[in-house]
């Protein structure tokens, strides 16, 4: 099974045109390590990884998928990609692992998309906010029983591979004073919870023709 340190090592051997013994003797490592590095699940050393970086012409960060400061998605598209949607239940699967989503409403200064924190609970998307902030004011009808829809998003890009997934979820969202432990990187009084049930889910994922 490939890694995705495997997939962007490969990636950038063949942007430069190099064979793999060309490769692993920039990189002074062995072909066949090498090609195991791009073919299996593995850790090298910071030390290995900095020679590969060095060799193409890349950044450790990069090969390891983490650069900061620059949005996703700047590589060119593959030559012939084809978009593929997802059922509702391979796109739960995706996003049931939790991490950083998008909610977008119609906000009082109009349409508004803020990224949080979240967690998947009995097949809701849950997360936390501040009293009195704008998930507290803009996502309240002030109708008993009744609840604002919002949209939900998460995707993964993967800019050496040029390929991604995208994953959009539908519903009503309610306010609630507890819910399942939800930890936001913004950090602050955030002790309002709010719970997105789905009432739509799709999804759809870049792959190569």
């Amino acid at each position: 099974m490939t890694s995705d340190l495997g997939r962007r090592v490969r990636h950038h051997r063949e942007r430069l045109g190099l064979t793999t013994e060309e490769a692993a003797e920039r990189a002074r490592l062995s072909p066949g390590y090498l090609r195991h590095l791009e073919a299996q699940v593995a850790t090298p050393g910071m030390e290995t990884l900095q020679r590969l970086a060095d060799a193409l012409g890349t950044t450790t960060r990069d090969l390891l998928g983490d650069v900061p400061d620059r949005p996703q998605g700047g590589a060119p598209a593959l030559a012939a990609p084809r978009l593929e949607p997802l059922a509702a239940e391979e796109c739960l699967r995706l996003i049931a692992p939790g991490g950083v989503g998008r909610v977008a409403f119609d906000g009082l200064r109009g349409p508004t998309v803020l990224p949080v924190n979240y967690r998947l609970d009995e097949g809701a998307i849950v997360f936390r906010t501040a009293h009195g902030g704008p998930m507290d004011e803009d996502l309240r009808t002030g109708l008993e029983g009744v609840e604002r829809m919002v949209g939900f998003e998460v995707d993964r890009i993967d800019d050496a591979m040029r390929t991604g997934w995208s994953v959009l979820v539908q519903g009503p969202a309610r306010h609630e004073p507890t819910g399942p432990e939800v930890i936001p990187w913004a950090g602050g009084d955030r002790t309002l919870y709010v719970r997105i049930r789905p009432t739509r889910i799709t999804g759809r994922r870049i792959v190569a023709a």
